[in-house]
């Protein structure tokens, strides 16, 4: 990697929290963070100096890298199963495939959704992890390792759950781990991996999976766990109707109601899928701060509903997108999650309901508030990490489209002429740059395989 590397000749659109898009603008990276972000005709001192690399943005969008709010990294190697079922029976079916999951097989899943979110512009993930079977390695290690090949930024979660079937729970009672044993797995997680200083390749958040998967006392105890040590909390919520009916029954409340009363309500915490909230809940929500990861292509998958994506952001809430675990979304690129936001949305509250350019800063800056980030990536400003993509619109897919921002949200995915993280490429010419993608599609097929072989 060179030292000083200009993108220069090219659009680049969310440059800062104003919103501002610059037509042939030149982006200036130094030693991994963005060092200028000059218009045309602007004084450009570092032109002159040597061992710049130049990249012409000719045809190009720049764009900060989009930020992935929600994975199952793991569910890369079974994929394509339960294809037809509820969110409930798609969790049964799967759970007996999930039960032989191992290091190694996690550490070839996370390395194929990792690389395929980068090909999708992807340059920070999170990922919930929060099966842990026994006596097979060390599975946060694997994909952290992976997420290190790939060379992607990393905010994984420790998750966790403790209410087996036995005790009126979803999960398979050998699948659940004791409320001890996943808070001393979370707080050693956070000992040895959490990183929390700018611009860290790896932070780590607390994560028990779901209200009918965990026990009451184990969320509340996480809580505590997580801002003991400034880490972010995450769980599934709201996500289908199934899950408020069980919330009613068990708890008799709301699934938001049973969580503020645990403590899950502040800026610290952010829910994936948050589908099916009133407009009180919604209100409580942005004055919270708490966050929603929008999973359009998995919710729509598992029939769960459309989120009220619109309603979300006009109340204040941050809103980021997810890809959701790859065994309820197939696909798995992070682009098109922003033009599934902005077709849903529009779907239910008419055109004017989500624009582009709120699309792709949910794809953006929106995912960088709800990792805590928000003064690190997101946005093409001087001083943040230089964690930028740049996407080819010169193909037969895009010609013809004036604005680059319609061509990439509504448009197909474009290639990437090149992304980087901290400065380092990643992709170059819509080719991995840091891992052999045939292997890692080899090593996919023998390990899906070989899992469900288990099962015979």
């Amino acid at each position: 990697m060179s030292p000083m590397t200009l993108i220069e000749n090219v659009f680049a659109a969310t440059v800062d929290q104003e919103r501002r898009e610059i037509d042939d603008a030149t982006v200036v990276v130094e030693d991994g963070r963005i060092a200028a972000v000059l218009m045309a005709g602007e004084p450009n001192p570092w032109q002159a100096l040597p061992d710049v690399e130049r990249v012409d943005g000719r045809g190009c969008l720049l764009t900060p890298g989009l930020v992935n709010t929600h994975h199952h990294l793991y569910q890369w190697i079974t994929r394509g199963l339960a294809a037809d079922h509820t969110l409930f029976q798609w969790l049964t079916a799967l759970y007996p495939v999930w039960e032989g999951i191992d290091a190694d097989g996690l550490h070839v899943a996370a390395q194929g959704a990792l690389s395929w979110l980068a090909l999708s512009g992807c340059t920070t993930t999170t990922d919930h992890h929060y099966v842990f079977p026994s006596g097979v390695g060390d599975l946060l290690e694997a994909e952290i390792e992976a997420a290190r090949e790939v060379g992607l930024r990393f905010d994984p979660t420790r998750g966790s759950m403790d209410l087996g079937e036995s005790d009126g729970g979803l999960p398979p009672d050998n699948l659940v781990e004791s409320i001890d044993t996943a808070l001393e797995a979370s707080a050693a997680a956070i000992a040895r991996w959490h990183d929390p200083a700018p611009g860290s390749m790896v932070r780590i958040g607390v994560a028990p999976c779901s209200p009918f998967s965990v026990t009451g006392e184990l969320l509340r105890q996480s809580a505590l766990l997580a801002r003991e040590h400034g880490v972010r909390l995450h769980t599934h919520l709201a996500e289908t109707e199934d899950e408020t009916a069980y919330c009613a029954q068990r708890f008799g409340c709301s699934p938001l109601d049973y969580m503020e009363g645990l403590g899950w309500l502040g800026p610290d915490v952010w829910f994936a899928h948050g589908i099916h909230f009133d407009d009180a809940s919604i209100a409580r929500l942005a004055d919270a701060g708490t966050g929603i990861a929008h999973c359009p292509t998995s919710n729509g998958r598992l029939g769960a509903g459309i989120a009220r994506t619109r309603e979300l952001v006009a109340a204040g809430v941050p809103v980021g997108l997810g890809v959701d675990g790859a065994a309820s979304n197939e696909s798995g690129r992070l682009l098109e999650e922003a033009h599934q936001a902005l077709l849903l949305a529009r779907a239910v509250g008419g055109p004017t309901a989500l624009s582009t350019r709120t699309a792709l800063e949910l794809a953006t800056l929106g995912g960088a508030r709800l990792l805590g980030r928000a003064e690190e990536i997101g946005s093409i400003e001087v001083g943040k990490c230089a964690d930028l993509v740049l996407w080819d619109l010169s193909t037969l897919a895009h010609s013809g489209i004036d604005d680059p921002v319609a061509a990439l949200i509504l448009g197909e995915v474009p290639p990437i002429r090149c992304s980087w993280v901290g400065g380092k490429s990643i992709v170059r010419n819509g080719e991995m740059l840091t891992v052999d993608t045939d292997r890692v599609a080899a090593a996919v097929r023998a390990a899906h395989h070989g899992l469900m072989s288990r099962l015979r």
